[in-house]
């Protein structure tokens, strides 16, 4: 990526506003939908179809309502989005079966926790309570899919089995942590009291020690950086096997989707330990975040801060020097993937904030400036998508590929148009000079779990 050192957050303003409009407009096509029709995934010729495999995007969809809320103070949106979470999420909040928690419900009920804790939404009677209840069981749920590896190891399991940790998983955290900030108790079998914090923890150090690379001789592919999709394990004796790969080209490639969960993931955690005054991981954390940035800044983004789906992708060496040029979406050999740009770019800016270093928060401005206008912004009143030419799953070919074309383009992702709104969100409050915001809202002593025995009280942010 060629950074521009030069870009302040007041310099996307132009494209911020264009943004949020396009979006509303977005949402009301979305609005539209029949709400029994499975969870839209990605855009066919400009129209959300879902895609059966687990139902991991509703949440996306619900909570871009809200974020737009947020950004413009539009109340019919806030409203949809409420509406929304509230009447369909309910099936998500136990959901045994997928590490997505911190997807579904933490873009939904968190965002609306975040919004009335911060007073930027109304709160009727009741309202507080249920979101926090929502986001406790939620994330006591998701702590239950569980791989123990030994005495102090440990990790949420995907959904592919107990022996396998996903990189994108460290983004489903945040459900473990407001959990455990809302005061919720985790008891296991016959009565065991299980720390929220610790399980969220043990994962944490796992994914940066496992998912990520650190230039150390690992393999003979170990660069600085690159992640691992797919971490395996032996779950007999709890020993690390390989890495693997489910939607990248190879496990000794990097799929860019995945680096960038693991560059937003990893500041989210350094700013929750903070938070929460509990740094012992963090210079741990703080090298996995620093690794993953610099190599998605130096490696795998082309000149604009957008990158090709696969940094192994075969096609690539047909491209020549990809990386110095702006990444070109309507090229006839791999597609770019717009939603990791999208991701990846909240990541350095908050990392950049983290460590008071302009450098990341100039990269990820840089990305911004990209999405934020042609051809990236969809600007087509009948496309349902905002952030054109994103990927799904590049491996299965579920990707659709326009007539006259070699590649998937033009296409739209409900989880890179809810990334693109958060990102625009942080952009306009840099502007601003406020605070970005943070998935455990306003500043607030955590609260030590309830224990056996005592009264259930109320939780969360102080009046």
């Amino acid at each position: 990526m060629i950074v521009d050192t030069a870009l302040r957050p007041a310099d996307l303003g132009p494209g911020l506003e264009r943004f949020w409009e396009l979006s509303g407009q977005k949402l009301s096509l979305l609005s539209r939908r029949d709400p029994g029709l499975e969870a839209p995934v990605h855009t066919v010729q400009g129209k959300y179809q879902g895609r059966p495999w687990t139902d991991w995007t509703r949440g996306f969809q619900y909570g871009s309502a809200l974020l737009h809320f947020d950004a413009t103070g539009e109340e019919r949106f806030l409203e949809l989005g409420r509406v929304a979470a509230v009447a369909s999420m309910g099936p998500h909040l136990t959901d045994f079966g997928v590490h997505d928690h911190g997807f579904n419900v933490v873009s939904t009920y968190g965002n609306l926790w975040r919004l009335v804790a911060e007073g930027r939404a109304p709160e009727g009677p009741g309202d507080r309570r249920l979101y926090e209840q929502a986001l406790q069981v939620s994330g006591a749920v998701q702590a239950r899919r569980w791989t123990t590896l030994g005495p102090g190891r440990g990790f949420i399991y995907s959904f592919n089995g107990p022996h396998s940790l996903f990189i994108d998983t460290v983004r489903t955290l945040r459900c473990l942590a407001l959990a455990y900030l809302l005061g919720q108790a985790f008891r296991d079998e016959a009565g065991r009291e299980v720390s929220l914090l610790e399980r969220l923890k043990q994962h944490l150090l796992l994914t940066a020690r496992h998912n990520v690379y650190y230039g150390e001789g690992r393999d003979i592919y170990d660069v600085r950086g690159r992640v691992a999709h797919e971490a395996l394990f032996n779950t007999l004796d709890g020993s690390y096997r390989a890495p693997s790969t489910q939607q990248g080209y190879s496990p000794f490639s990097t799929w860019t989707r995945g680096l960038a969960w693991a560059v937003c993931g990893f500041a989210e955690q350094l700013e929750y330990l903070r938070f929460i005054g509990d740094e012992q991981l963090a210079p741990e954390v703080l090298e996995a975040a620093r690794a993953t940035c610099d190599f998605y800044i130096e490696v795998a983004s082309a000149a604009d801060g957008v990158p090709y789906w696969d940094t192994g992708a075969p096609g690539l060496q047909n491209l020549g020097d990809w990386c110095s040029r702006a990444a070109d979406p309507f090229n006839s050999y791999e597609p770019v993937d717009s939603s990791a740009a999208a991701i990846a770019a909240q990541g350095l800016v908050r990392l950049g904030l983290y460590l008071d270093d302009a450098s990341y928060v100039a990269a990820g401005l840089t990305v911004a400036r990209t999405l934020f206008q042609a051809p990236y912004l969809s600007e087509d009143e009948d496309h349902e998508g905002l952030i054109l030419h994103g990927v799904y799953h590049r491996p299965n070919g579920w990707d659709y590929v326009p007539p006259g074309r070699e590649v998937p383009c033009g296409e739209a992702t409900m989880w890179g148009d809810y990334h693109a709104r958060e990102l625009a969100l942080c952009v306009g409050r840099l502007a601003r000079g406020e605070p970005l915001p943070v998935f455990f809202g306003p500043p607030r002593p955590p609260r030590p779990p309830v224990g056996a025995g005592e009264q259930a009280r109320r939780v969360g942010p102080p009046e």
